[in-house]
Parts: C-alpha cells; sequence; structure tokens
C-alpha cells in the first residue's frame, strides 16, 4: 500500500457547568433525572418562545477560548442550522456559524513516552455555543426521547486539520479535558455524554497538499474510540485507494462491538444547513472589559502549573505533568509541598507518595483525592517518618492504607501497631542468620558470583521481619556475611 498521510480534525462538543440551560431557566442538573422532567416551552421548542442567552455560559466559552489561546471576537453572531431529526423540537439548532465567540487558538501535545514534553502544536480554528439536543435510545420496535438533554449548554471547539496519526488524536482529547475540567467548565466526563467528539480524516500521498475526500467519524465516547475508529478508517480508505477505489464525503458510525465504521449518511454541507441569523437574538456584544474579568478570574492552567511545580518545588517535568492532569491533585499537592517545607520534607519525597500510592488507592477505591481521608499533613506526616528512620518505605506503605480506612494520623498508628523500623544491628543480624541457613543453594551461587542475589537476600529479610528492617542495615551485614 503506498504510503498515505492521514489528515485528521477533530470537533468537541462539552457540556458546560451552569445552573441553568442555554436559552431557559431549566435546571440543567439532568444526569440524575427522571427522563423528561427538566423541561419547559422554551427547550421542548412550543410555538410563541423565545430564547434568553445564559450569561454564564458565555463566559465559560470565553474562559475556554482564552485557555486555548484564542481571540475572543467583539461581536459573535448566534445562528440557525436548519435540519430536521426527532432530537430537536424545533425542527433547527440555535449555534454559531460565521462570527464565532473564539476562533484562531492553539494547543500543545506532549510526548506519549514522555508526559511534560510538547512535540506538536494543533490549531484551534474555533471555539462556539451552541444548544444541545434531546437524547435519543432506540430498541428494536421504537425510539424513546427524554428532552432533559435538550437546551443544555454546550461548546464546541473545531481544530485545524493538523492532527495526523490516531495517538495524536488522544493525546489532544486528553489535555482538552484536562484544561476544560481545571477551568471548572465542563465535568469532561465522556462515559455521561458530557463531553463527545467527532472526528474527520482524509488521506492523501506524502507531498502532496491536497487532501481526499473528507470521512466524518461519529458516536465517539471514549479516548479508546477515537483511537480504534481513527486507525481502522485511515486503513480502510488506505486500502480502498491502493485498489483504485475512491473514497465518499460520508458521514460514519463506530460500531464497538464490531470494531469498524460503518457508513450512516452522506456527509451534508454548509449549504444543506441552510444558516442564517439566529432573528429572536441580538449580536452578543463582548466588551474587552468584560473580557478581562473573565481571565483575571481564570485558574492557573495545567502546562503554567507543571512549569511552576518544576521551578518551585523541583520535579522533574514528566513528574509535575502527571500532577496537573487532575485539578484537585494539584491543589492537593501544592498543600502537601506548603505543609511539607514547614516540617523539613521535599516536595521531591512527598510527590511519590501521591503519584504511586495515592493513586493506587484512588483507583482502588474510584473516588476524588478529597475523600481519601488522607490530608496533606498527614501524608506529610507519614513521608517525614519515614525520612527519618521510625518505619521503612514499606511500612508506610502499610500505614497509609490504614490512614485513608480510618483517618487517624500516622504517628498514631505507628506508636500503636508496632510499625517502627528495626534497625538494632544485633537484631537484624540474627534475623539474617536464619535467611542464610535457611537458604544454603542460593549462598553458593552468591559465592560463586552470582552477585544479583545479595538484593535476593534482603528481600527475604524484609519478609522475614514484615518489612520493618532498615534496608540500608540489612545491605550491609549480608554484604559482611556473604563475604565470609
Amino acid at each position: 500500500m503506498p504510503p498515505y498521510e492521514a489528515i485528521i480534525g477533530m470537533e468537541v462538543h462539552a457540556q458546560l457547568l451552569t445552573r441553568s440551560k442555554m436559552f431557559c431557566g431549566c435546571d440543567a442538573d439532568i444526569f440524575a433525572a427522571e427522563p423528561n422532567t427538566h423541561v419547559c416551552p422554551v427547550c421542548l421548542g412550543l410555538p410563541g418562545t423565545l430564547p434568553v442567552v445564559n450569561r454564564r455560559a458565555v463566559e465559560q466559552a470565553i474562559l475556554a477560548g482564552l485557555a486555548l489561546n484564542c481571540q475572543v471576537a467583539g461581536t459573535a453572531v448566534f445562528d440557525r442550522k436548519n435540519y430536521f431529526y426527532p432530537d430537536l423540537p424545533k425542527g433547527y439548532q440555535i449555534t454559531m456559524y460565521e462570527l464565532p465567540l473564539c476562533r484562531d487558538g492553539w494547543i500543545e501535545l506532549d510526548d506519549p513516552g514522555s508526559p511534560g514534553r510538547e512535540v506538536k502544536r494543533i490549531g484551534i480554528q474555533r471555539v462556539h455555543l451552541e444548544e444541545d439536543t434531546a437524547r435519543l435510545s432506540h430498541a428494536a420496535d421504537h425510539s424513546l426521547l427524554d428532552f432533559n438533554r435538550a437546551g443544555m449548554p454546550l461548546v464546541e471547539i473545531v481544530t485545524e486539520p493538523d492532527i495526523r496519526t490516531p495517538e495524536e488524536a488522544r493525546g489532544y482529547l486528553n489535555k482538552l479535558q484536562t484544561i476544560l475540567r481545571t477551568l471548572g467548565v465542563s465535568s469532561g466526563d465522556m462515559e455521561k455524554g458530557a463531553m463527545r467528539c467527532e472526528a474527520n480524516v482524509s488521506l492523501r500521498l506524502p507531498g502532496s497538499k491536497a487532501p481526499g475526500a473528507k470521512v466524518e467519524i461519529k458516536n465517539l465516547n471514549s479516548f479508546r474510540s477515537v483511537k480504534l475508529a481513527l486507525a481502522y478508517e485511515i486503513e480502510r480508505q488506505a486500502a480502498l485507494l491502493a485498489a483504485g477505489g475512491e473514497v465518499r464525503q460520508v458521514t460514519m458510525g463506530w460500531d464497538e462491538r464490531q470494531g469498524r465504521t460503518v457508513e450512516q449518511r452522506a456527509k451534508e454541507g454548509a449549504d444543506d444547513y441552510r444558516y442564517f441569523p439566529e432573528p429572536d437574538l441580538p449580536p452578543l456584544v463582548v466588551s474587552r472589559a468584560w473580557v478581562d474579568r473573565v481571565r483575571a478570574a481564570m485558574s492557573e492552567l495545567p502546562d503554567a502549573r507543571r512549569d511552576r511545580f518544576v521551578a518551585d518545588y523541583g520535579l522533574s517535568r514528566e513528574e509535575a505533568a502527571i500532577l496537573v492532569t487532575d485539578r484537585d491533585v494539584a491543589d492537593y499537592f501544592d498543600q502537601v509541598a506548603t505543609v511539607g517545607r514547614e516540617r523539613g520534607v521535599d516536595p521531591r519525597s512527598a510527590a511519590p507518595w501521591v503519584t504511586g500510592e495515592l493513586f493506587r488507592l484512588l483507583k482502588a477505591k474510584e473516588g476524588e483525592i478529597s475523600g481519601l481521608g488522607v490530608t496533606p499533613a498527614t501524608l506529610v506526616e507519614l513521608v517525614a517518618l519515614v525520612q527519618e528512620g521510625t518505619i521503612t518505605a514499606n511500612s508506610g506503605k502499610a500505614v497509609l492504607e490504614e490512614i485513608a480506612s480510618t483517618g487517624r494520623s500516622a504517628s498514631e498508628i505507628v506508636g500503636e501497631g508496632g510499625w517502627a523500623q528495626i534497625s538494632e544491628r544485633d537484631t537484624l543480624a540474627g534475623v539474617v542468620e536464619q535467611v542464610i541457613a535457611a537458604h544454603p543453594q542460593q549462598v553458593r551461587q552468591y559465592q560463586e558470583g552470582k552477585e544479583t542475589l545479595l538484593h535476593w537476600f534482603v528481600g527475604q529479610v524484609m519478609e522475614a521481619t514484615h518489612g520493618k528492617a532498615d534496608p540500608q542495615g540489612v545491605l550491609a551485614l549480608l554484604g559482611e556475611r556473604l563475604r565470609k
């Protein structure tokens, strides 16, 4: 097959975290609600109703645009996008077309093999506001409509066709989700449909400037689906072209069960939607003063925070990048660093406990770091006990689990549970002798030159003492004893 180059653009719809819908006063907290209970004449598209713009949604869209390095328009215009489908009760969607709220931005991707190392800039074509449609549930012989979602505020973020691989597409979505969550404008939860994406992909021969026909892929509800669907579609188009066929401009769906794209319909163009300015809404005028107020309220962005963690706390760029992927975790580590410095604990010593042990507990509990039961001060106390030699690192991991389960302090658990490190030479020497006596074959192999067994012996002593032995003391005693 010829070495085709993929030209990929992404369209992301993110549901905004407002208290009411985009153009009416209906409660926007719909995820746990019974179907068709958060509705009114406006979002049901009944005759004679008029939309009113949600100011908070506008500010959140501006915030997203600023975070994506966009230019905010002085004037933006809402348009009607006309199409007839059961999930759109009015027969048109209020969106933005020729004059969007934000445009001409960019986002830098990280190297997948080295988090925190930017390798590519992806252009952001536009960021604009629109309303969501109703939710359709299909059965064998009927479909059900839930209008709770109709009218929910969405921000649509459209990239330039700068993405070249499925891995880059996944990296872009990961970083965009992190930014939106950090700003607090969207949960970015793809499982709940709060962040949905579509991909446009075409192929061209290397060196050619003209891409082929563009195929849109819908129904991508996870990062995994995006990567798999793009990989499949690139291979499908390449095989078709190599066989002398022609790629048609169509809309495809992603069938997760079959692991393939499925044609849904011919791809619409802008003319098919018959865009025209929304007559019920005046142009949206955005003053510089308004933009400046929104900018002043912006949270510290992930990349800026990563750089600060490197500069202020001495972390590696990769370690800092991991910590800032979640705003709550980054806030937590800032507190750990502040408390740690007061107690003489270097932030670099505390970071592995967060990215290692706390992340492991978070994964097991599937919760948020604030609900883990380990306060920043408690974690610092635990790290200090390990650094001072009161307990070993292995014991510290067990103590941390008990802290998370009981909420008690590290010193209290260590004092009552017999976790104190065994460092007395005579006690350690006795355990070392027992281990050596129990493994004569390994002793002989070590003395014949297999020196890597030394650390295996350390592990045996640590196991015999339930992780309480001083590792350095054990290493020294084993070295002396095995050389005899």
